[in-house]
């Protein structure tokens, strides 16, 4: 390790005074490092590793527009790492804290959901008639017509608010109603 990192330093030193292939050699050199330590870093945020060259690119890039920042009396690695740390963390944070499951890999253990009740086309119309006046053309035209909110709306002179407000009270509503029968 101190060997490969005492190499880097002295490629960077190379680069810093117009060397480009020295420069190349470096960066070809450091890439499947950071490649592996970028993996390393989103597997132990519950992040898929196939977004690690991504983050490779981002180190390489902010190497090469902040080369000017290394000290050349000191060594490269701890300056490279502290840079591919850093652009590892933005990453994780422009993501969040999301966790990917690829859903193949359980589909055969799930259990499927359970089939609710449901109620026949005449209960949902016979409860769909006690609703006020605008509540049900709202149902109506959302869940049985099929149009969408923006055309519900510009059909009964509403606001796409009230529409939206107008149908969720229309839906908690009828849901009471058809429970309790």
């Amino acid at each position: 390790m101190r060997g490969r990192e005492d190499e880097w330093t002295g490629l960077m030193r190379s680069a810093m005074a117009g060397d480009d292939a020295a420069y190349h050699r470096l960066l070809k050199a450091v890439t499947p490092v950071l490649r592996a330590a970028a993996r390393r870093g989103l597997a132990r945020a519950g992040q898929p590793p196939d977004q690690a060259e991504d983050i490779v690119q981002e180190i390489l890039l902010a190497v090469h527009l902040k080369r000017h920042t290394w000290d050349s009396e000191a060594p490269f690695a701890p300056w490279l790492f502290a840079i591919a740390r850093n652009k590892l963390i933005d990453a994780l944070r422009r993501r969040g804290r999301r966790v990917f499951v690829n859903i193949d890999d359980f589909a055969e253990t799930l259990p499927g959901e359970a089939r609710e009740e449901t109620a026949s086309a005449g209960e949902v119309a016979a409860q769909l008639g006690t609703l006020p006046q605008r509540q049900r053309d709202v149902l109506q035209s959302i869940a049985v017509d099929s149009a969408s909110i923006k055309d519900t709306a510009a059909k009964f002179s509403m606001s796409e608010g009230a529409v939206r407000v107008a149908l969720h009270r229309g839906l908690a509503a009828l849901t009471a109603k058809l429970r309790d029968q």
